[in-house]
């Protein structure tokens, strides 16, 4: 039996456990679903599910391991959590801003940040972004910072423009 990493998280939704993880395997590479488990008759009178009804989804995003769960509409999402994509090339930051903004909340796009169709937030951050916001010139750093908090998606080509002056 392989070996469980440490901490997984786990995202609780209504009743879109399922759908949320197709959903997010279909958008990354060496992803999949690998075990869906179903509400029984036990504990009913806690849960209320209909026994065969899916409880909890367990997927893999790029080797990272997730659940869901169907836990009903008790909670919701908010920006206090969020799943960070690393990108290398503007193609990717396209790529993932497209697929994970599909159907989500254009209102809270903002430095890169997105809500998908869930409510779940993601920040879609090219690695370069970090490089020049930590960059030991702090007119340049300041430069990538002004020129990021002007965007919602991030723009590779213009933060360079930015931080050379």
């Amino acid at each position: 039996m392989p070996m469980l990493q440490r901490i997984t998280p786990c995202l609780w939704f209504d009743d879109q456990a399922e759908e949320a993880a197709e959903f997010y395997t279909s958008i990354f590479s060496n992803s999949k679903v690998v075990t869906v488990t179903r509400y029984g008759e036990a504990g009913n009178e806690v849960h209320g599910k209909l026994a065969g009804t899916v409880m909890t989804v367990a997927f893999e995003l790029d080797g990272q391991t997730f659940t869901t769960l169907n836990g009903g509409p008790v909670f919701k999402f908010n920006e206090a959590i969020s799943f960070q994509v690393n990108c290398e090339a503007q193609e990717e930051v396209d790529y993932y801003w497209e697929k994970l903004s599909a159907g989500g909340d254009e209102t809270a796009q903002q430095c890169g940040w997105l809500k998908d169709c869930y409510g779940v937030s993601w920040q879609i951050v090219p690695r370069v972004l970090v490089m020049m916001l930590d960059d030991a010139n702090a007119e340049k750093s300041q430069r990538a910072m002004q020129a990021m908090l002007q965007m919602k998606k991030i723009n590779i080509n213009a933060l360079q423009q930015a931080c050379t002056g």
